[in-house]
């Protein structure tokens, strides 16, 4: 898992190593622009920074269920502004802007490189990714702010998260003229770009025995990871399933999903009503085939801070390396229900694999996720589930070694399972 979070600097890069990872283990790119490909075996494709594959067994028809596992590529970042060069005070800047709800004093002090893609001209699209210390947010030194260990830390994002990058005048145009410089493009040819900052401290181990996991992108790479790695495994060991597996990792996720890429747009509904069309399907059976279908929502939870145990419910703690979290809210922030509970319990009972349950403090508000714009798009039984993490949308994360294990052998056998409820 530290590799592939490791490969995944940007949704755009995930979806790259998503892709890399299932052309190798057979898996055939869908244009969806071009005729669709009805075969059996591993598919996919990709759409910005998001990626959808699916296996269909020999025998499949278009009302045969759907075992959907729904993921997502992005996380709390701080992005590039379309004209990035300021400055001031003879130091050079980057201008940039905060995407989701990140954790702004965790990218105070660190060496952030920059990656995602540039826009050409032509209308082609470049994958770039810096990985040197190139820039750096300083924090005001506690000499000039005496109350800052009492009083806290108070970030204004437009003035104090501007990351610094060199010294002397404001130069139009310097970064993306620094950022080509490898590239067999020339700055002048770049016309838009998406692109993050990113911390450049590798994953690594910690702890008295090894078994904690400090990374960034946890949140939810973790979840993406497993989804991948379940789905691949299945079809190496259990290739003639009942189901036909989906796995996808939408972007946009920590902005709401409500884009043409996000779990609330209509990629998904769209890609499963041409699975179905491929097999022959009418309107009845496509409506068949959804009716026995149900989705795995799987992103990162809460793990009980023991500095913060007001802030949690107190029946509900989640231990790291205890496995997997099924998550539950009574105003369904979470789509889980009693019937979807089942179908986890079931999956976990099969791979052997602890398992636990979050439900958040009655005054505390709930966040949400990627399950219940499955469940509204398509109308299908969702379950939300995640890894129990620590200092989530910090730019470092804390997981269990185990979790990320538990997390792929439960997700394997959810997909596998042919019951029908």
């Amino acid at each position: 898992m530290a590799s592939y979070i490791t490969a995944g600097v940007t949704p755009h890069h995930v979806c790259a190593e998503t892709a890399r990872q299932l052309s190798g283990a057979g898996f055939v790119e869908q244009d969806l622009r071009e005729e669709w490909n009805g075969g059996t075996g591993g598919h996919f494709c990709v759409v910005d920074g998001t990626i959808v594959a699916w296996w269909v067994p020999e025998g499949s028809t278009a009302s045969t269920g759907l075992r959907i596992i729904a993921a997502h590529t992005d996380s709390p970042v701080l992005k590039v502004k379309p004209r990035p060069d300021t400055g001031a005070a003879g130091w050079q800047q980057v201008a940039v802007e905060v995407y989701g709800g990140a954790l702004w004093n965790s990218w105070l002090d660190r060496d952030l490189g920059i990656a995602g893609r540039v826009a050409l001209v032509d209308g082609s699209s470049h994958l770039i990714r810096i990985d040197q210390p190139l820039l750096r947010i300083p924090q005001l030194a506690p000499h000039l702010d005496r109350g800052i260990n009492t009083r806290g830390l108070t970030l204004n994002p437009q003035q104090h998260l501007l990351p610094l990058w060199g010294t002397g005048p404001v130069d139009d145009g310097v970064l993306m003229e620094h950022l080509c410089a490898e590239t067999d493009f020339s700055a002048s040819d770049v016309v838009g770009h998406d692109l993050l900052l990113h911390d450049l401290t590798p994953p690594s181990l910690l702890g008295r025995e090894q078994d904690l996991l400090a990374a960034p992108r946890l949140d939810n790479l973790s979840s993406s990871y497993a989804g991948l790695t379940a789905l691949l495994q299945n079809v190496e060991k259990s290739p003639h399933a009942d189901v036909i597996s989906v796995f996808a990792a939408f972007d946009h996720e920590e902005v709401g999903s409500g884009t043409f890429t996000g779990a609330g747009g209509p990629l998904l509904s769209h890609i499963i009503r041409r699975i179905g069309i491929s097999l022959g399907g009418t309107e009845e059976e496509l409506g068949r085939m959804l009716a026995a279908s149900r989705c795995l929502s799987a992103d990162a939870a809460h793990a009980v801070n023991p500095n913060y145990l007001s802030h949690y419910d107190p029946g509900h703690y989640l231990q790291i390396n205890q496995g997997p979290a099924l998550k539950v809210n009574a105003d369904q922030h979470y789509g889980t229900d009693a019937i979807g509970t089942a179908a986890w319990i079931r999956a976990c009972r099969t791979a052997e694999i602890p398992t636990q349950t979050f439900v958040g403090r009655n005054d505390v508000t709930c966040g949400s996720t990627l399950g219940k714009f499955v469940a509204t798009s398509l109308g299908v039984r969702t379950v939300d589930v995640g890894i129990p993490i620590l200092s989530m949308h910090s730019t470092r994360e804390l997981g269990g070694v185990l979790d990320a294990g538990y997390l792929v052998s439960g997700i394997a056998e959810f997909l596998l399972d042919p019951a029908e409820r």
